[in-house]
């Protein structure tokens, strides 16, 4: 005898009454037997039952670690340590699962509880990176004159009273300024190419485009300095440091617009040559206004990409202490590399300004991957709320407008006194005299009989006035 396993609902008997579906398993037709249900296992859901064994493996791993490293062995380490009592943590935790769970359960415990540990470890080493730098600078940050006045008036022991970033933050707006207006046209245009175009030049586009992406920062920064200041003999300016960091910026716009770009739905683009666009006009009109959304994200990314470069801004822009408001001339600094000159001094005091300027460096991206987060976060084409009340009231003033060309031409036409004389002209007998006889009825060929004339006692033709049988009649409606 074999068992068959057939899906019933869950109102079957013996099936679990807190299931919507189950898997029943019976006797073959005609054998009577108890039914048994199979209910299906959950996974990814955390309980109370299952927290508790998870922590005693956590107390059990590190007591154990300490065991071996205090007297069992010889190790010693924080960082072996930490690594021994993450492996018997997650060697425990098993073990107990599987005293009640079988071989998949227990492998999706094992990964479940590998990766939560890991987002875990992630999520706390960038917490303390940001808590330390900001607690290291916030002696600094808290002096208005941080933020008011350069270093050149500001020597290695001086207070925080004296001296700041003011030359950092101008540098940096230059040189992000003009890195962006080349980067973004190059990278827009690009992403248009790649999403409208098919052929081998679109695919070494492509290729290029994805190693440029993986880039090391220092080659930008050292083929700017080959080309521009050894080849072309410019000097250190903020130009050459903006030109490096928009061949860092480029391929991340071009990699996120064409992602962006691909979304937007065919058929709008169909839509527009089926009423004759051409293909310019349907990306300027239809494609670029649908993914603007996300096209502002991918700029907001390449912006972040470049604003904490270091690298490309020490070989090509040089370094100073003092306010310098021109990019073509001089060297120049940015946030990035005020921060790792200050730190790199030993003086506390200096020590604290690098700390400062690195936190609101680090402030700077947070804000700039949330702008971006907020406005990537809708679809192509889905509006924000400012646009669809903007479409609402556009859409009201077009139904008023038509409201108002239908009332238009619904209202009956009056006729004017050229109208009524055509029309007296037509209904009347025929006089030689009237300037429009020609109007008039024709006259009859040589040898028949005259028409005779109407009799007036006669009613007329139901839905035709009196004296108008036979008789055209001009109304206004597309006669003139």
């Amino acid at each position: 005898m074999t068992l068959t396993e057939v899906r019933v609902p869950a109102t079957t008997t013996g099936a679990a009454p807190d299931l919507d579906r189950g898997t029943v398993t019976r006797p073959p037709e005609g054998l009577a037997g108890p039914t048994v249900a199979r209910q299906p296992r959950r996974v990814a859901r955390a309980t109370g039952a299952g927290l508790i064994p998870m922590l005693g493996a956590a107390a059990s791993s590190v007591a154990l670690t300490a065991l071996l490293f205090g007297r069992v062995t010889a190790a010693s380490g924080s960082f072996g340590f930490a690594l021994t009592a993450y492996v018997l943590f997650l060697v425990i935790d098993t073990a107990i699962f599987s005293l009640t769970e079988n071989g998949p359960a227990i492998r999706d415990r094992l990964a479940t509880t590998a990766l939560t540990s890991a987002a875990v470890v992630a999520f706390g080493t960038l917490a303390f990176v940001v808590v330390y730098t900001i607690a290291r600078g916030s002696s600094a940050l808290m002096h208005l004159n941080f933020f008011t006045q350069d270093m050149a008036e500001a020597g290695p022991l001086s207070g925080l009273d004296v001296g700041g970033i003011k030359h950092a933050l101008v540098g940096t707006l230059w040189m992000m300024g003009i890195g962006l207006g080349i980067a973004i046209p190059l990278g827009v245009t690009g992403a248009v190419f790649l999403s409208q175009s098919r052929g081998p030049f679109a695919w070494l586009v492509r290729t290029t485009v994805d190693a440029m992406t993986a880039l090391p920062d220092i080659i930008a920064g050292l083929f700017i300095y080959a080309t521009w200041i050894l080849t072309f003999h410019f000097e250190h300016s903020g130009l050459a440091a903006a030109l490096a960091l928009a061949i860092m910026m480029t391929p991340v716009i071009v990699r996120a617009s064409d992602v962006v770009l691909r979304l937007v739905s065919g058929s709008l683009q169909e839509a527009a040559a089926a009423l004759g666009a051409p293909k310019w006009r349907t990306v300027w009109n239809v494609v670029l206004p649908t993914a603007r959304s996300g096209l502002t994200t991918a700029v907001i990314l390449g912006a972040a990409r470049g604003v904490g470069e270091t690298a490309p801004v020490l070989l090509t822009a040089g370094y100073t202490a003092s306010l310098n408001t021109n990019p073509l001339h001089g060297p120049m600094v940015s946030l990035p590399l005020a921060a790792f000159q200050f730190v790199a001094s030993p003086q506390p005091v200096m020590i604290a300004r690098g700390f400062a300027c690195a936190a609101f460096l680090m402030l700077l991206v947070v804000v700039l991957f949330v702008i971006g987060r907020m406005i990537g976060g809708r679809t192509p084409g889905q509006l924000t709320g400012r646009g669809a009340r903007r479409a609402r009231r556009a859409s009201r003033r077009d139904v008023a407008r038509m409201i108002k060309r239908a009332a238009v031409r619904a209202r009956p036409v009056r006729p004017t006194p050229a109208l009524d004389v055509l029309n007296s002209a037509l209904v009347a007998p025929h006089r030689p005299e009237s300037p429009i006889g020609s109007f008039a009825t024709p006259a009859a060929a040589p040898g028949a009989s005259a028409p005779s004339a109407p009799d007036a006692s006669a009613p007329p033709a139901p839905g035709i006035a009196h004296g108008e049988q036979d008789s055209p009649r001009f109304t206004g409606e597309g006669a003139l």
